[in-house]
């Protein structure tokens, strides 16, 4: 596979049962239109109050193997995506907030990991790449990823895919889709809380875009852990958690 220096993962966050299915129709449409292949968050075992208020899909399962089938990644999203610890901005990353892993023993992590992950192995849905709700982490996470073999996180500093902790990292960067004319990267695209006019946005963004909109597997084949992408990774997360105080 060639390796290639500029492309945009396309992440989608909050996949349940109980979602916005009018957008992520029309989302899996543009897809197919143009071939692309997003990286869905599925969460395994949703309780969030908030996401079951959306309509159910009854055959959820089946159309998670259906987009899997299509070459589409499916990526844990949590485990229930409820919040239940405060992280004070102590997270790996330095985002603050909520967390649903954050601060819990490693005992306790490796259940929820492996608790999901009996639920997509149940479902026939295989499953190699993660990321936690609101971005939140500790070191913990990672030992229990990978007493997992949970290797690749969806998330992170840097214009450029990277190995830490035995772990690959594809970063994360921006809270809105922002293609930077250098560098690998992913979006976080919440279709529970787009409009139409932020659909219809997503949608141009896409279109103006797609010939550098790239798969998992080419952000993987992207990684590197050169002094360039060191100091790029350094710069950027100094650069955003200031921004992120304003």
């Amino acid at each position: 596979m060639e390796k290639i220096n500029t492309g945009l993962l396309i992440r989608i966050d909050d996949i349940s049962s109980h979602m916005n299915w009018k957008l992520m129709k029309k989302s899996e449409a543009l897809f197919d239109e143009y071939n692309i292949k997003p990286l869905l968050g599925v969460i395994p075992n949703n309780k969030d109050r908030e996401f079951l208020s959306y309509e159910e899909k009854d055959n959820f399962w089946q159309q998670v193997r259906n987009w899997q089938s299509k070459g589409w990644e499916i990526a844990m999203h949590g485990f229930t995506h409820v919040y239940d610890t405060e992280t004070n901005k102590k997270d790996f990353f330095g985002y603050g907030g909520k967390s649903e892993f954050f601060g819990h023993s490693l005992e306790d992590q490796i259940n929820k990991i492996s608790n999901g992950l009996k639920i997509f192995q149940s479902e026939g849905v295989k499953i190699r790449s993660f990321f936690a709700p609101n971005h939140t982490y500790d070191l913990n996470t990672f030992k229990a990823l990978k007493i997992n073999k949970l290797n690749n996180i969806i998330d992170g500093y840097g214009f450029f895919p990277y190995t830490e902790y035995d772990i690959q990292f594809v970063p994360q960067l921006f809270y809105k889709e922002i293609m930077l004319p250098f560098g690998i990267q992913s979006t976080q695209v919440h279709l529970n809380y787009m409009n139409e006019n932020n659909f219809i946005k997503f949608q141009k963004f896409i279109l103006k875009n797609k010939k550098k909109i790239i798969s998992f597997d080419d952000a993987l084949n992207a990684s590197s852990n050169g002094v360039f992408s060191k100091l790029t990774r350094f710069i950027s997360e100094k650069v955003l958690k200031v921004v992120r105080k304003f």
